[in-house]
Order: C-alpha cells, then sequence, then structure tokens
C-alpha cells in the first residue's frame, strides 16, 4: 500500500447562521454556544487533539467577532487556529475552496462540522481513506436520522439524498465529517456558494466508486440542531471545571 502522509490540519465549519436555534443564536455563532459551561466547539478540538489533529482553520460569518473573543490567543490547549472571515456566506464547499491557500503543505484535510458533539473513532475514517485512496471518505452511521447517504456493497458512496435513484445495498447518516485529497479543491470554484453535497454527487455521476464511506457506529453523535437538542445536550454532558475558553 502507498504510503500517506498523516493528516494534520483540520477545518472546522463555523460560519452557520444557526437558524433553527434562534434566538440563541442571534448574536451568537452556534458553535460557540455554551454546553456545560464551555463552546460546543471546544468539545470538536479535544476530539480532534486525540485525533493527532495539529492546526485547526475554522471560517467565520455570522457574529465573526465573537470567535476573537473566545480565542484571543488563536489556540485551544496550545494548537494553532487560523480563523478565515467569509464576508458572503460560501457554504460547506465554498469555504473549502476559500481556505486552499492555507493548505500549501496539507495534501490531505479533514473537514469538521463545528456544530456536532461526538467522540467516535476518527482513526477508522482515516485508515480507510488510506486503504481506498478515494478523493474523498465520508464518515457515516447506520443508525439515525435522516439516513441519506447511500453506499453499495464496496463501501462506496452511490447516492446522497436521493438524488440518483441508487439505493445500494444500505442507507446511513452522514455524521459530518470526512476527508477529502487536496486534488478535491480543484472542483470547486472560488467565491462560489455550493454545499459540498452537489460536489459529491456531480462526483459520483461522473465517475461511480470516486466517494468512499466508513460506518462508525461506535461512540456517540450528537447533531445540536435544535434547541431541545441543545438543551437535552447541556444535561447528558458532565458539568465543564472551566468555562473560560481563553484560559485553556
Amino acid at each position: 500500500m502507498m504510503h500517506l502522509p498523516q493528516i494534520k490540519t483540520a477545518f472546522v465549519l463555523g460560519a452557520g447562521l444557526g437558524m433553527r436555534l434562534r434566538p440563541l443564536t442571534d448574536t451568537c455563532p452556534k458553535p460557540l454556544l455554551p454546553v456545560n459551561g464551555r463552546p460546543i466547539i471546544t468539545y470538536v478540538m479535544d476530539h480532534l487533539i486525540t485525533a493527532g489533529i495539529e492546526r485547526f482553520i475554522v471560517n467565520t460569518h455570522h457574529c465573526a467577532e465573537a470567535y476573537h473573543r473566545v480565542f484571543p490567543d488563536r489556540q485551544w490547549r496550545t494548537i494553532p487556529i487560523i480563523f478565515r472571515h467569509e464576508p458572503v456566506l460560501l457554504d460547506t464547499a465554498g469555504g473549502i475552496k476559500n481556505i486552499e491557500d492555507l493548505l500549501e503543505n496539507d495534501p490531505v484535510l479533514l473537514v469538521y462540522n463545528g456544530d456536532i458533539i461526538t467522540d467516535l473513532p476518527l482513526q477508522r475514517l482515516f485508515d480507510t481513506h488510506r486503504e481506498k485512496q478515494k478523493e474523498a471518505t465520508l464518515a457515516l452511521r447506520s443508525k439515525g436520522s435522516p439516513l441519506n447517504v447511500n453506499i453499495n456493497n464496496r463501501g462506496e458512496v452511490c447516492d446522497l439524498r436521493q438524488i440518483l435513484g441508487d439505493p445500494g445495498v444500505m442507507s446511513c447518516l452522514f455524521t459530518g465529517i470526512y476527508v477529502v485529497e487536496k486534488r478535491f479543491l480543484s472542483r470547486l470554484k472560488p467565491g462560489h456558494k455550493e454545499s459540498v453535497i452537489n460536489v459529491f454527487i456531480e462526483m459520483i455521476r461522473e465517475k461511480p466508486g470516486s466517494v468512499s464511506g466508513v460506518i462508525i457506529d461506535e461512540g456517540q453523535w450528537h447533531d445540536i440542531g435544535s434547541t431541545e437538542e441543545y438543551e437535552r445536550m447541556n444535561t447528558f454532558l458532565p458539568q465543564s471545571g472551566n468555562g473560560d475558553a481563553s484560559n485553556q
């Protein structure tokens, strides 16, 4: 097997508007909402640190100045954070393209939604990406809602959101965590607002089997997508001993 470089940089999506959590997000980006005394995004970063990530890139848009208040030293537990502002919201694919100039020494990138809390073993995702050597590998779960990613018997993604009409052998939940090769960015247009889901669909339509998936059912996975789930997480997780992220 070809030796592939270690994944050292994670792009954490932090620019969303958090519409479903209003009014909580009227003056605060959703990833900075506190869950038991600390911002959601710090749970994300702790998970990434356990996986060996050495640098965070976070895109910002809504209430961007709040990130600088929470992380005045531009780091979390000594790991550096680079913020990339989007004056116009670019969605997931546009956000990835917008950090291309920061990836000169990163042939592989981990992308991670900034509003989820999980401890699933990321090494499984990394190992599958190295083994399959596809442009993109998605972390999936076999249960949850919505089950909108279909895979075939080779573990390849064959449909997303039932757009291509291929049921495959199993429907899965997309965790919002995935690995892309740097060459994937050549498919994206600078300054263009677009979802990464659309790009994956076009890749599969152009070349079936070009997007890989791995089912990781171990661990917990929570999408903070509603006020009800947000309130539940505040009782589900233990109280943090230090709610001040800037002191980490």
